[in-house]
């Protein structure tokens, strides 16, 4: 028998916002609404990216009464939280540096967005592309299984000879952007989703990386909430969202992180398929996206998580870099926030199964590393539960995850297996 779903909590909204400053305790250098965000007014919650000298460096959150300047609370709040992680920190080593020496300079690259009937974000998205300050790049636009001639008219007539308009009929986000690989002449392949505003300094530093490491397969980059305006979205963000922290990280094969007893099958905690790059000639050699995983499949996800393993386990190293910023339009009702759930749990598995199914050489690692894994699982879920306090961005704090979305997600983890194979019988393969 099924039951009513639970109504969302009554969760009050939070602006966002980012401040910068010049050093971890120093003067402020701005304070403006996120891109795409309303403008800050009166009082309230606020959510703020905290940038030392631009660059990302934390999150705060703070409550601002009628009368009070946000940029002041903000600022304490944020040098309490700069100085809380020591001037060793990597905050105060970022404070130290300065675009003013630039890295070598970047490959040619491909930015490839995936959409299907969304022209309406998808302007906003390639708005903030055509703004960045990467100096050899090409925007492709790949439209998936179109109903409508709607973004196909706005990339040919508002973006003609800005934006290269692909069509690719087959629905699925795997196969659109096997396609966008196919049609693409860079060194390096980025990929990003057509609901993100891009930080103008976004392809740059998710892309030098790859000039100065000639094993590096794959980068990835932090992604923020651009609006925290409904329970969905501040229930999302509070759960980990899509961020994956303020310290660059090098994940390599040949050297695996202690602290993730399940690697390189831990691919959800490399980063996410928004913003996400690829050396061209790795990407090829992991054999691509694999086409029966992803959004628009009935596997519903997990085409980013497959391409992370595939390119580790064909030996390229994975860098996140969190200096690489987009901002994410969040989907906003509680509906919205339950399907993710169920995907999120479905292309868990999904990915897991592609990976055995395409390698099953795979299998006896895997296994291997399960009873570590699932301890390490355990003891991190304990502390999460004991944690009081924090900011949305932080994984288990300031609200607690409705249960009827645990459900949601185990559900779609049971489903995730079963929704591969059928996307392989229905011809979803690569």
């Amino acid at each position: 028998m099924n039951s009513r779903p639970a109504p969302p909590p009554p969760l009050r909204p939070l602006s966002v916002a980012e401040l910068d400053l010049d050093a971890p305790d120093g003067n402020v250098l701005s304070f403006r609404p996120a891109p795409g965000g309303p403008p800050l007014v009166g009082g309230g919650d606020v959510y703020a990216l905290v940038r030392l000298r631009g660059r990302p460096a934390a999150t705060v959150t703070g409550t601002v009464t009628e009368g009070q300047d946000p940029a002041e609370v903000l600022t304490a709040l944020a040098r309490e939280r700069l100085a809380a992680a020591g001037t060793g920190s990597d905050a105060a080593r970022l404070a130290a540096r300065s675009r003013s020496a630039p890295e070598a300079a970047p490959p040619r690259t491909s930015v490839i967005v995936a959409t299907r009937e969304r022209p309406g974000s998808l302007a906003r998205a390639l708005d903030s592309l055509l703004a960045q300050d990467h100096p050899d790049h090409e925007l492709i636009v790949v439209d998936n299984a179109p109903r409508t001639t709607d973004t196909r008219d706005l990339v040919t007539k508002e973006y003609a000879g800005r934006v290269r308009y692909v069509r690719e009929d087959t629905p699925g986000l795997a196969g659109a952007h096997n396609t966008g690989a196919a049609a693409a002449d860079g060194d390096v392949l980025a990929f990003t989703d057509d609901d993100v505003i891009a930080d103008p300094h976004w392809l740059t530093a998710l892309t030098e990386p790859f000039t100065a490491d000639p094993g590096l397969g794959c980068a990835t980059g932090l992604i923020l909430p651009a609006r925290l305006a409904t329970p969905a979205q501040i229930l999302l963000e509070a759960h980990g969202g899509f961020a994956k922290g303020f310290a660059p990280r090098l994940y390599d094969p040949a050297e695996p992180p202690a602290d993730e007893p399940l690697f390189p099958f831990t691919a959800g905690s490399f980063g996410s398929g928004a913003n996400m790059a690829f050396r061209a000639g790795a990407l090829r050699k992991a054999g691509g996206f694999d086409r029966a995983t992803g959004t628009g499949t009935p596997a519903k996800g997990g085409d980013d998580l497959y391409a992370f393993v595939a390119v580790l386990t064909a030996g390229f190293r994975l860098r996140y870099t969190p200096e690489a910023l987009v901002w994410h339009h969040h989907r906003e009702t509680w509906q919205d926030l339950r399907n993710q759930a169920y995907g999120y749990g479905a292309g868990l598995t999904a990915y897991l199964t592609a990976t055995l199914v395409r390698s099953p050489r795979l299998l006896p690692a895997l296994l291997a590393r399960l009873p570590r894994g699932l301890a390490h699982a355990r003891a991190m879920t304990a502390s999460r539960g004991q944690t009081p306090g924090g900011v949305p961005g932080e994984h288990g704090t300031h609200h607690p995850w409705p249960r009827g979305l645990s459900r949601r997600e185990r559900r779609g983890m049971l489903y995730g297996p079963i929704g591969y194979l059928a996307a392989r019988t229905r011809g979803g393969t690569r």
